[in-house]
């Protein structure tokens, strides 16, 4: 593992207006990593990657990408530059309705990076055929599936050869048929080495694919460790209650619930 990290949060806190997001996030990730961040509805998840890749600036801290400092990029272009760099799969789908799906792979490369429309096709047919969709290269966006529309913004984002690739609840959107193929595209990313960071609600996954995993609550890093840690012997007591609840409901639970975490659970709501 490299000395230093690839991303690299320190003290970072955001807010809009009154509403303090984050409290002074530290967050580290090392290149060939896979990092998981979970926690509750509102615990600023999100937002700790909106302010990697600069579409959020936060008011006080340091947020590093390599050796870049995001801060410091004040101009579309510089920006730009960072985007290159830093593959980012949303939500929701963001799919240009009115391109196919090669062309949706293909616009980028060639006015973003220039290259010539016959290497950029070359390379979104093999990205096509990485997760399983070449054969729908000519469809539009709106015959494909959720799960089949996700698995295209994972290859686009593929296309521009990012050094990362940040994940924002990429299944959330999903009908629990389609969660799978997707979860699977993710964890052959993770095993050829490509750098993740996930905000993701499927704790199973997170704990099989993550190298560290770090517990968000109340815009602050409540716990971080090993998945193996933060998923069979978690220290904080808001983790405990959070891993107790949300194992409980995808069939498994904690290795070692604290004593007191059923008597909370009534009091502490769970949405990821």
């Amino acid at each position: 593992m490299p000395s230093e990290p690839l991303i690299d949060l320190r003290d970072v806190h955001l807010a809009f207006g009154a509403n303090r997001v984050l409290k002074g996030i530290d967050l580290q990730v090392h290149k060939g990593q896979a990092v998981s961040i979970i926690g509750p509805s509102g615990s600023g998840k999100s937002t700790i990657l909106r302010c990697i890749t600069g579409l959020l600036r936060p008011q006080r801290g340091s947020i590093r990408v390599g050796d870049t400092e995001v801060s410091d990029l004040h101009t579309e272009a510089q920006l730009i530059a960072l985007r290159k760099r830093v593959g980012f799969v949303f939500q929701q789908f963001n799919l240009f309705p009115h391109l196919t799906v090669l062309e949706n792979l293909v616009i980028a490369p060639r006015k973003v990076m220039g290259r010539e429309r016959a290497e950029a096709e070359q390379q979104a047919l093999q990205l096509l055929a990485k997760v399983r969709m070449e054969h729908k290269a000519h469809a539009w966006p709106g015959e494909l599936s959720g799960g089949q529309q996700q698995r295209v913004a994972i290859a686009r984002a593929l296309a521009m050869r990012p050094e990362l690739i940040l994940f924002d609840e990429v299944t959330s959107a999903l009908d629990p048929e389609t969660v799978g193929e997707v979860l699977t595209v993710i964890r052959e990313l993770t095993e050829e080495g490509m750098t993740c960071v996930l905000v993701t609600h499927e704790m199973r996954f997170a704990e099989d694919i993550s190298d560290r995993v770090y517990f968000t609550e109340n815009g602050l890093i409540a716990e971080h460790g090993s998945s193996e840690q933060i998923f069979r012997d978690p220290q904080n007591e808001r983790t405990r209650q959070f891993l107790q609840h949300a194992l409980h409901d995808s069939g498994r639970r904690p290795a070692r619930p604290a004593p007191d975490v059923l008597s909370n659970l009534s009091r502490y709501s769970i949405s990821v």
